[in-house]
């Protein structure tokens, strides 16, 4: 399959060159020529597939043309070794815990499949890969801990200094290795222009091989779709959705799970409609509501890994539904929280049900408490484990109520090896022209 540039100014390229590349040469974002579709049987008996069988029908539609299908079967169970459950929080609202995996976060499952489809690629190729990545928490220690010990690849982590979690930042910065951590003093979206601006540097890319492991990538956000086809069959095994209407609430920041989450409705998945739960980071939900995309300055809060004011999966969205506003405001509704709400909604789903959400579950919890009509049922995509922002989540539920857990306290042990940068790219430039 071929994939093209969101600014359609360059030559279309193969999966390979896609994902190798990560961003086209005209700073667009790529996308596959075609959405493969399910036939309406697949829905029909989805519910008596495992996570895995599913996951590995879904990469097949991706990627089934350019990968052997027993490599690829090997990609998906390499990559999902755990589970992702669907528990029932408030009536006809249910929680898809998606934190399950090495760093209790969602994107591990992007970050570990992408790093089993580059090692398939670059089979017997000589040359360092350098992943370049930027995170505003969970990404940098998703993709760090996929990549690490991989032979020929080296990752480095951009982070926004003072503006991730001690618990996040131990999962990247105590890892040594083929993984390095760089800390930007500036913010997320700072990350993220260094990043792209590599990308762009013809100097650079002439001496290096670089790649990104951002949602940007296409072998990052893809898989994620695995998700929602897997959420849809354990509600209908649980026969939860006879004569309901499926109702999707997505935490979003860089809108990479999100944009993954419409592939799969484009490929059949039944899902009513999909609400987008922002923080005050609130750009797209502007638009949403008016039809105009103003990127600015990302702003702090206590759901750090949505603290994106530029989201670059937004330019997919764009494109998937031919820049129609109409189109896109019909598939999506908005909503946007305060910190304040943020915390007083932790604080009454706990004392009322007794679960325990993170800061963005917390967001996806309220869209849906805001948007379900009776014959509905919503389930909120709970990205990452509490005890990843312990200090804020105790601060609300009390101390001794967010119990860690031992992989995390594992990175706790670590000691932090960083390198501080800058955000301006000269000093980046400089530190990237140094590798070899």
């Amino acid at each position: 399959m071929k994939y093209y540039s969101t600014n359609k100014n360059t030559p279309d390229v193969t999966l390979k060159e896609a994902v190798v590349k990560g961003l086209a040469s005209d700073n667009g974002l790529f996308m596959p020529e075609r959405i493969e579709k399910f036939s309406p049987s697949f829905f029909e008996n989805i519910h008596k597939l495992s996570f895995n069988e599913i996951a590995f029908e879904v990469a097949r539609k991706f990627f089934g043309e350019d990968v052997e299908e027993s490599n690829l079967k090997e990609i998906v169970n390499s990559t999902l070794q755990f589970d992702c459950p669907v528990k029932q929080v408030a009536n006809n609202t249910y929680s898809l815990e998606l934190f399950h995996g090495p760093t209790l976060a969602f994107k591990d499952v992007g970050g570990r499949f992408m790093a089993r489809l580059l090692n398939y690629f670059l089979a017997g190729n000589k040359k360092q890969v350098h992943v370049l990545v930027a995170t505003s928490g969970d990404t940098g220690s998703a993709v760090a801990n996929g990549f690490l010990g991989v032979e020929g690849i080296h990752v480095h982590v951009l982070y926004p200094k003072g503006k991730v979690s001690k618990i996040q930042e131990s999962q990247f910065t105590t890892l040594g290795q083929n993984i390095t951590a760089l800390e930007v003093d500036g913010t997320f979206d700072d990350c993220q222009h260094l990043v792209k601006t590599a990308f762009l540097d013809a100097e650079l890319n002439k001496k290096l091989l670089l790649t990104s492991a951002n949602s940007i990538n296409v072998a990052r956000f893809l898989p994620q779709a695995f998700y929602y086809f897997n959420a849809y069959a354990r509600l209908k095994e649980k026969g939860i959705l006879q004569n309901k209407k499926l109702v999707v609430s997505v935490p979003s920041g860089n809108f990479g799970n999100l944009t993954a989450g419409l592939f799969a409705k484009e490929m059949g998945l039944p899902v009513e409609q999909f609400l987008a739960a922002n923080n005050e980071n609130d750009v797209v939900y502007n638009y949403l509501k008016t039809g105009n995309y103003t990127p600015r300055p990302s702003v702090e809060t206590i759901a750090n890994a949505m603290d994106v004011g530029a989201p670059s999966n937004f330019a997919r969205i764009l494109d998937l539904y031919n820049h129609s506003h109409e189109k896109i405001s019909s598939v999506i509704k908005g909503y946007r929280y305060t910190d304040e709400q943020i915390r007083q909604t932790i604080k009454n789903v706990f004392t009322q049900t007794g679960y325990l959400c993170d800061p963005h579950g917390a967001c996806g919890y309220m869209a849906l408490q805001e948007f379900l009509a009776p014959d509905q049922v919503g389930i909120f995509l709970e990205t990452a484990h509490p005890a990843k922002f312990t200090e804020t989540v105790e601060a609300v539920v009390g101390k001794g109520n967010v119990p860690l857990p031992q992989k995390l306290a594992a990175f706790m042990k670590g000691t932090k090896q960083s390198i501080a940068m800058s955000k301006d790219f000269k000093s980046f430039k400089t530190y990237l022209s140094d590798l070899k």
